[in-house]
């Protein structure tokens, strides 16, 4: 039986914990064994995250305390706001992840906190949050462990021993800002632990060729974040950043995270209404492109167009301003030219190249393999009357196209909700 004190530091606690978006389980599997509890690899319950196949997962995404010892400009817990602090004691924690457990309401949990007194104080305490659920309770679910900054490598090793992913959040995309806004804090406090996981991760690799049952160190890799938003850099700078810490070889996930402006009154921080969401969701879809459709950051964003386009998708915006690359033959084109093609996603580019060997692709073939033909028809060609290609109807006329509906549907959108909802 949970108890209402502890019920009553999940609420303050959850809370605080809902701004990191880094949380994913995806990438790893971890089998339930005879005696043990939990799995990384099934069950149903509440959706919080996805993993690399699609699942749903849920986690209990929770920090150990909302105490701090920084005072960040953008943070909701940061020493000098007046709210509520609790911490959780290392027991009290395992205890409500198990009883979550087995009540069904998570697979997993997501670890973070606030710094109290150091950093190796604050990680030493979720290590054994981890260390006790892994070796007295044979918890077997899904870990992602978040590094605090500045940290001993004693403590990210060992760590890593019982986490499936890591992760230490950059937060602001340059060492400037983030000494703007974090005067306690600066990138190598920062790059150092994700160094120690880095190196972790490649002796785990190295050590189980030679030994099969070998120790697996965060076998899902490592992710980190960046706050979008809260300082003046461009979409240009941020994807420049990201494309370097995939250069990484143990770098799953770089997360971008609209600025919530939840601390009044500071002059170094933008006086937004809202959280910038359609660039964040611009920033992932340019983050798609980089990791699985082989564009380099600054063909996405370059020196004349520093900042991505919100009204129409990155890979559109590029097509749309080299016309010369285009119009494709699918029955021809390589596969890497298949994926600069609006419209055409992995799975149907490889649909294409497996498909042609046997014969001539018409259009109505490439709209059941998948092809979104409302945009390719304006960037392809199949040896069949088709629509009239982007360099025979001009870049302007097929992005009007593209978007005039969008833009009518908003109109539509808004005009009934003035009528529910008038003023």
């Amino acid at each position: 039986m949970i108890s209402e004190a502890i019920l009553d530091k999940l609420k303050l606690l959850a809370e605080s914990a809902k701004y990191d978006v880094s949380c994913t389980s995806s990438g790893t599997v971890r089998r339930n064994q005879p005696g043990g509890l939990g799995n990384t690899v099934g069950g149903m319950g509440i959706c919080h995250s996805f993993t690399e196949d699609g699942r749903c997962v849920s986690l209990l995404k929770i920090m150990l305390t909302n105490h701090c010892i920084y005072d960040c400009a953008y943070c909701i817990n940061r020493r000098t706001n007046d709210i509520r602090r609790t911490t959780f004691a290392v027991s009290e924690l395992v205890e409500l992840t198990i009883e979550f457990y087995r009540r069904n309401y998570i697979e997993g949990l997501f670890l973070s906190s606030g710094v109290v007194r150091n950093p190796d104080y604050t990680m030493e305490r979720m290590v054994r949050v981890v260390k006790d659920l892994r070796t007295i309770h044979r918890f077997n679910g899904y870990i992602h462990l978040k590094s605090i900054p500045g940290c001993s490598r004693e403590l990210v090793n060992e760590g890593g021993l019982y986490a499936d992913r890591m992760s230490v959040n950059l937060e602001i995309p340059s060492e400037t800002n983030l000494k703007l806004l974090a005067p306690e804090k600066n990138y190598q406090t920062v790059f150092t632990p994700m160094r120690y996981i880095q190196q972790g991760m490649l002796q785990s690799l190295e050590d189980r060729r030679t030994f099969r049952h070998a120790p697996r160190f965060v076998p899902a890799g490592q992710s980190t974040q960046m706050i979008i938003g809260a300082t003046p850099e461009s979409d240009r700078d941020i994807l420049r950043l990201s494309s370097a810490l995939y250069q990484r070889p143990t770098m799953k996930r770089v997360y971008y995270s609209g600025y919530i402006p939840v601390n009044a009154g500071d002059s170094r921080l933008p006086a937004l209404k809202q959280a910038p969401l359609v660039r964040e969701n611009r920033l992932y879809q340019a983050d798609w492109l980089m990791r699985f459709y082989e564009f380099r950051a600054d063909e996405i964003a370059d020196e004349h167009n520093p900042n991505l386009d919100l009204e129409i998708d990155p890979k559109l915006a590029w097509a749309l301003r080299h016309p010369e690359a285009f119009p494709v033959d699918v029955q021809t084109a390589e596969y890497a030219m298949l994926l600069r093609v609006p419209g055409i996603g992995v799975k149907s580019a490889k649909l294409i190249v497996a498909s042609r060997r046997f014969g001539r692709l018409t259009s109505a073939q490439l709209k059941k393999i998948g092809v979104v033909m409302k945009k390719a028809q304006y960037f392809i060609t199949c040896r069949e009357p088709a629509a009239p290609t982007v360099n025979e109807v001009t870049p302007e006329y097929v992005r009007r196209t593209l978007t005039e509906p969008k833009k009518r549907k908003m109109l539509q959108d808004r005009r009934q909700l003035s009528i529910l909802f008038p003023d």
